[in-house]
């Protein structure tokens, strides 16, 4: 897992609204369809564990904060903890039951 320094500061500097236990962060294109599904995905298991919020943002847009990150590939999403810090992260378009199953392991009140 890559080294992400400061993460929640800079987050803190976009607006982003953080979870209380979790924060699923997608870092995503306009023109990238897997990121559409993954932000449906994504969007819907924060809807149904308290605590975890999904932010997205634009990769493109914020390329200081892709780099920083180490990101190759849209969609990534970086699993950060309570505290914002990185505990995880995925390429690509993750199924529901992964997602769920990652924050069984971070929270531990997610019925999967």
């Amino acid at each position: 897992m890559t080294e992400t320094p400061h993460l929640r500061d800079e987050l803190d500097a976009l607006g982003v609204r953080r979870g209380e236990r979790v924060t699923l962060v997608q870092l995503s294109t306009k023109f990238c369809a897997p990121c559409r599904a993954t932000r449906t995905t994504l969007a819907g298991v924060a809807e149904l564990v308290p605590g975890v919020v999904h932010v997205e943002v634009d990769a493109e847009e914020h390329l200081a904060l892709s780099r920083r990150v180490g990101l190759e590939v849209t969609p990534t999403t970086l699993v950060l903890d309570g505290a914002g810090v990185e505990v995880s992260r995925a390429a690509g378009v993750p199924r529901r039951e992964q997602v769920l199953g990652l924050l069984s392991q971070i929270v531990d009140d997610v019925s999967t």
